[in-house]
């Protein structure tokens, strides 16, 4: 179909739950893309960091397509290798005890949350299963996810959501302390804020809070959907703030471009979701695992090093250009927020991300302030160059 084929059934036949931007992408080439008519795009969103070694990867869909020919769906009620494989790579390299796989962050993070209260049911009994996440999080878009999510505009039309959560200001140990009522189970952070603006916590503060949940016994669980799988330069975000979760949820770049997410426990939880208490049809799905193997196959350390050179390339880059638009740029690795100050007559991010593509850079915003960049790990400095040009062009269209 030609790009104005595909619009149209689009509009006729998909329900329009996106704002999408007027672009059709047909194929991609590192992390470079291209429309039907041959338009090229450098993407610095990485399908929202799912595409987390790049297109037209060779080996990663070799590995996909030998499992596709061999097994692409057993499930749960019997074994089989790739996702035992994979398994025991992501659980030894994370340093966690066992893992739970799912298909998508939002199921994750609703596993995760079930993990939390029957462990506290186990251990306490009932009445011990609030929640308490940080004000500007998010966690997914199921009911229940919604309602640990911490920002008010989520909170809408799909009334009544799911009991059982509170939101604190982040950084604000005070006010973690008066929320530690004798009700609580558990404390969910992302240690990076990624829909609610790229903003990292600080290591203090999250050394202080694991410390407190050690301390009561209340389980400390890390969203780390967007973080995870190399992201910040770190396999996961959380071992570069030292601490060491009781359980962790990851997705987005996992297998690739695949759907797969999952749960990590520690030895603590490990033996929580026992037979009957959790499942998912999909989780764990050969093809999926496959990929997800190989993803972690060309994550290796040098890999991972070069993530955080990468984004601070980027971040000296955007430095050094002294512009009058840019205020902090935050985040690791190549999880960037770039915040854009507000003025009068000065483009909110929106409108910055619309014209970049107009211009042939795909980028995201995030909260109210920033443009947002998660591209491709695997991204050459070739094409972070030609992306961040078009980036400075635009930028320089609005002075």
């Amino acid at each position: 179909m030609t790009a104005s084929e595909i619009k149209k059934q689009d509009a006729q036949n998909v329900m329009q739950t996106y704002a999408r931007y007027d672009v059709v992408i047909e194929r991609g080439e590192g992390a470079t893309l291209y429309d039907p008519d041959g338009k090229k795009y450098i993407d610095f969103t990485g399908g929202i960091g799912v595409n987390s070694i790049g297109y037209g990867n060779k080996k990663w869909a070799d590995a996909i397509y030998e499992q596709a020919m061999k097994l692409q769906h057993i499930s749960n009620l019997f074994l089989s290798e790739p996702y035992v494989r994979l398994a025991k790579t992501l659980t030894k390299r994370a340093g966690m005890e066992n893992v739970f796989f799912a298909n998508a962050g939002g199921e994750a993070n609703e596993g995760l949350i079930k993990l939390a209260r029957k462990y506290s049911f186990d251990k306490y009994g009932k009445g011990r299963s609030t929640i308490i996440s940080l004000v500007q999080s998010f966690h997914g878009r199921t009911i229940t996810t919604l309602a640990a999510t911490g920002q008010e505009a989520f909170h809408n039309y799909f009334f009544p959501f799911t009991e059982g959560f509170l939101h604190i200001p982040a950084h604000d140990i005070n006010a973690l302390n008066a929320a530690l009522t004798d009700d609580v189970c558990a404390l969910l952070i992302e240690l990076i804020q990624g829909e609610g603006g790229v903003i990292p916590l600080q290591k203090e503060y999250v050394a202080e809070i694991a410390k407190i949940c050690k301390e009561k016994d209340i389980l400390l669980l890390v969203d780390e959907v967007q973080t995870g799988v190399g992201r910040t330069g770190s396999l996961f975000a959380f071992s570069q703030y030292g601490i060491e979760p009781d359980a962790v949820t990851f997705a987005k770049g996992i297998a690739g471009g695949l759907p797969m997410g999952g749960i990590m426990a520690n030895e603590k939880c490990s033996k929580v979701l026992t037979a009957g208490t959790h499942a998912t049809t999909f989780g764990g799905n050969p093809v999926a695992a496959a990929g997800a193997i190989e993803v972690l196959n060309q994550l290796d350390d040098a890999a991972l090093c070069e993530v955080t050179k990468k984004g601070e390339y980027i971040k000296g880059k955007i430095i050094g250009w002294n512009d009058p638009l840019v205020g902090e740029i935050r985040g690791l690795g190549l999880m960037l927020g770039i915040s854009i100050r507000e003025r009068e007559g000065w483009p909110k991010p929106s409108a910055i991300a619309k014209k970049c593509v107009e211009n042939g850079l795909l980028i995201l915003t995030a909260g109210s302030d920033a443009v947002r960049m998660l591209p491709p790990l695997t991204i050459t400095y070739d094409e972070i160059d030609k992306g961040l040009e078009i980036l400075k062009a635009v930028l320089d269209s609005f002075k």
